[in-house]
């Protein structure tokens, strides 16, 4: 009896540390996003869908993969890309994320379908126009600029059926390189909470 009562203590604290949350509805175009709770913030559980006058792409020109992939932005467009009342994540806050996920650490088992919290592989389009890993690897933009060309990232890759993380973070390596801003990638969006 014990045992199932630190069992059910430990699952609910669990949930109340990951929670689903309401259903956020972007004003500008309708999109409505899942929301997660991830350490007391609150994080969209989907890929930004915003398409702002070609400042995003789509995987491969096709508009068809917008609903289960979101868009890919540059960096520029990424910092102006999420909805009122919401930013671009820090590289801090895409570590807390992954500290308060238990599948999002390196060498574990990768699920089939969307990988908790809700990672969508949406590929990349890199600075010289090619698309590429579609349906292996989601690469974020983080709100931290390096340098005029260059800016901090995060990515979910699967490899050989097992997910890894990676921030490009120059506080853990100073001798980092960031992305292209030129180069596209997704965006997750968290609740300004100011």
């Amino acid at each position: 009896m014990m045992k199932r009562t630190i069992l059910l203590l430990t699952a609910a604290a669990f949930f109340l540390n990951l929670s689903a949350q309401e259903i956020l509805t972007d004003q500008r175009d309708g999109n409505t996003y899942k929301t997660i709770s991830v350490a007391g913030k609150i994080w969209m559980a989907e890929n930004l869908r915003y398409v702002d006058g070609g400042n995003g792409a789509y995987f491969d020109n096709d508009p068809n993969n917008i609903p289960s992939y979101g868009v890919l932005y540059g960096w520029h467009a990424a910092s102006v890309a999420c909805p009122a009342g919401w930013l671009l994540p820090t590289g801090n806050e895409f570590r807390q994320l992954i500290d308060n996920t238990d599948n999002a650490y390196p060498g574990n088992k990768a699920k089939s379908g969307p990988v908790f919290p809700g990672f969508q592989l949406a590929g990349m389009k890199d600075y010289e126009g090619v698309f590429s890993e579609m349906d292996e690897g989601g690469y974020y933009w983080t709100s931290t600029e390096y340098n005029e060309n260059e800016a901090e990232f995060f990515s979910y890759v699967i490899m050989n059926g097992r997910s890894m993380v990676d921030i490009s973070r120059k506080e853990d390596m100073p001798d980092i390189h960031g992305a292209e801003k030129t180069n596209k990638y997704s965006v997750r969006c968290v609740k300004n909470e100011k």
